[in-house]
C-alpha cells in the first residue's frame, strides 16, 4: 500500500507519496522492511528511544509526536500519534465482520461475551469473541495475551475473522484499550457495560479517570444511534444509561434493577441455577448450568444483546440452558473422592474476590477454602481489602504468591496478611494449592483464585510455566495416591 493512501487525509512531500508500505507495529523488533514504526510514549519509555532499532530493521516511516529532522526517513509528527495508528491499521486492514459488539466493565466481561458467541452460535450465525482469552470461535481459540490488542493486532485479526466468513464478532472493551484509543477504526453495531469495581488504580490516576476511560466507549467509540446494554444495579451503571440515553442511544438496562431484563429469582443448585427473569414484561424460567450469581448476570447481558438484535427468544433460551463456562471462571479442575470441588476462577479484584466468594457459599455445605495472592507492579491498595474480603467470606484462608512480577514476593503477602491476619501464609503457590487440596473434607470447596486461564507465573521478570488447573489436578492425584 502506498504511503498517500495509507495516511489521508493527512498527506506527505510528493517524493514520499509512493513509499510502499508493507505493515506497521510498536514494537521495534517486529519491524521489516517498508513498515511504517509507531514511536509512541509508553507508561514507563518513549517509542523514541528505539527508533534506531526499528530503523535498522528497515523501517521506512516513523510515526511519532514530535519532529525527529536527524532522520532519513519521513516522519509523519501527530498530536495524537495513538489515534493516527488506529486509523491507519483499519485502513491497512480494511476487513471487519459486519456486526460487532464492544462490552466494557471492570469483571464478566470475558464470560459476556463468549456467552453472546455461544448464542450467535445456536442461533446459526457465524460468530467469534476476542478479548483476555483470546480469540474464539466454535471450534477454535487463538491466544492474544490482552484484553483488547493494540490498534494493529486488532486491525488485523478483524481483517481475518471477516475473510473467514465471520459476520459477528463480541470483544471485550478494557479501560487501557479505550483511553490509548486501540479500538479506534472499529465499526461499532452495539455496546455493553457490566460493573465498575476497583481495578487498575495502578495505571488510572485516580477513580474518575478509570470510570471515565470506560464511559468512552458510549461517549466516543459508539455511535450515536447504536444501542447500549447496561447493568445498572451499580451506581456507575445508572451513570453510564444515564451518559448514553443522554447523547441519544437506546439503552436497554439489565439486572436485579433492569427495566428491559430484569432479574427476579435466582435458586442455586449443586452445580447449576434456576432462573426467572422478565424481558419487557414477560416472565421467563429456565435452568443454567453455571454457578454463581454473577455468571447469571453475565449470561443475561448476553441474552439482551441478542434479543436486542432480533434472535427469537426461544433461541435465546435454549442457548441460556446450554451455556459452557470460560476457561478459568469457575472452571471446575476435579474433586476429591467425598465429592469436595476444586474450581479455579481469575478473580484478582476485591470486588471479583467477593463475589467468588459469596457464589460458592450458596453451593457449599462444609468450608469455603480459598487460595490467592495479588499481583506485583499493580494497584496496592487493593490487597489488604482482598485480605479483609478473604477473611470474612471463607473459612479458611491460604494467601500465597501469584504473579510478583518485579515485587518483593514477601512484601505482597503482608499488605494482604494486614487485612486477614489469621490466615495461613504458603509462599509457593504449587505448595499452596497442595495443602488446600490435603484439608478438603465432605461438603467442602476449595477456591484457586486470582489467575484463572493463565499459563505463566511472572516472577522478577521471568515467566514460569504454572496453570492453577494443572496444578490442582495434580494435587489430587498426588491426594489420591496417598490415600491409596
Amino acid at each position: 500500500m502506498r504511503l498517500a493512501d495509507l495516511i489521508a487525509p493527512l498527506s506527505v512531500p510528493a517524493e514520499q507519496a509512493n513509499i510502499e508500505i508493507s505493515g506497521l507495529t510498536l514494537d521495534s523488533r517486529a519491524v521489516k522492511p517498508g513498515f511504517v514504526f509507531a514511536a509512541m510514549a509508553g507508561v514507563s519509555v518513549h517509542g523514541r528511544d528505539f527508533v534506531p532499532q526499528a530503523l535498522a530493521n528497515g523501517a521506512a516511516v516513523i510515526l511519532t509526536d514530535a519532529p525527529m529532522p536527524e532522520l532519513d526517513v519521513p516522519v509523519i509528527v501527530s498530536a495524537d500519534p495513538a489515534a493516527d495508528l488506529a486509523r491507519f491499521a483499519a485502513t491497512f486492514y480494511p476487513g471487519q465482520p459486519s456486526y460487532v459488539v464492544a462490552v466494557t466493565g471492570t469483571n464478566g466481561k470475558s464470560s459476556t461475551v463468549d456467552f453472546l458467541r455461544q448464542i450467535w452460535t445456536a442461533a446459526g450465525i457465524e460468530g467469534a469473541s476476542l478479548g483476555t482469552l483470546g480469540v474464539a470461535r466454535a471450534n477454535s481459540v487463538e491466544t492474544t495475551g490482552y484484553t483488547t490488542p493494540d490498534a494493529v493486532a486488532l486491525h488485523s485479526a478483524l481483517d481475518r475473522l471477516a475473510a473467514d466468513g465471520v459476520t459477528h464478532l463480541a470483544m471485550e472493551a478494557s479501560s487501557h484499550g479505550l483511553k490509548q484509543r486501540r479500538m479506534d477504526g472499529v465499526k461499532l453495531s452495539l455496546g455493553g457495560f457490566t460493573n465498575l469495581t476497583q481495578d487498575h488504580l495502578d495505571y488510572h490516576p485516580d477513580f474518575a479517570d478509570y470510570f471515565a476511560s470506560k464511559l468512552k466507549l458510549f461517549s466516543e467509540r459508539l455511535p450515536a444511534d447504536a444501542p447500549a446494554v447496561i447493568n445498572i444495579d451499580s451506581e456507575w451503571g445508572a451513570k453510564m444509561a444515564a451518559a448514553a440515553t443522554g447523547r441519544g442511544q437506546s439503552v436497554v438496562t439489565v439486572g436485579w434493577r433492569g427495566h428491559d431484563l430484569q432479574i427476579l429469582e435466582v435458586t442455586p443448585r449443586a452445580a447449576s441455577q434456576d432462573l426467572v427473569f422478565s424481558w419487557q414484561g414477560e416472565e421467563q424460567r429456565i435452568n443454567i448450568p453455571l454457578v454463581g450469581e454473577f455468571q447469571v448476570l453475565n449470561a443475561v447481558a448476553a441474552a439482551a444483546m441478542a434479543l436486542n438484535e432480533g434472535i427469537a427468544l426461544d433461541v435465546v433460551l435454549r442457548a441460556m440452558e446450554n451455556l459452557a463456562g470460560v476457561p478459568g471462571r469457575l472452571e471446575k479442575v476435579g474433586e476429591t473422592d467425598a465429592d469436595a470441588p476444586v474450581l479455579v476462577d481469575y478473580a484478582h479484584t476485591p470486588d471479583g474476590l467477593d463475589k467468588l466468594l459469596r457464589a460458592a457459599r450458596p453451593h457449599t455445605r462444609g468450608r469455603v477454602i480459598v487460595v490467592f495472592g495479588c499481583g506485583g507492579d499493580r494497584d496496592a491498595s487493593k490487597r489488604a481489602k482482598m485480605g479483609v474480603i478473604a477473611c470474612n467470606q471463607a473459612d479458611h484462608v491460604i494467601v500465597t504468591d501469584d504473579n510478583p512480577r518485579s515485587e518483593d514476593p514477601a512484601a505482597i503477602r503482608a499488605s494482604i496478611l494486614k487485612g486477614c491476619p489469621g490466615a495461613e501464609e504458603i509462599a509457593d503457590r504449587a505448595e499452596a494449592i497442595r495443602a488446600g487440596v490435603s484439608m478438603l473434607q465432605a461438603g467442602d470447596c476449595l477456591l484457586l483464585a486470582g489467575k484463572g486461564h493463565e499459563t505463566g507465573q511472572t516472577v522478577a521478570g521471568v515467566v514460569h510455566p504454572f496453570d492453577d488447573r494443572d496444578q490442582g489436578r495434580q494435587a489430587l492425584k498426588e491426594r489420591e495416591r496417598a490415600r491409596a
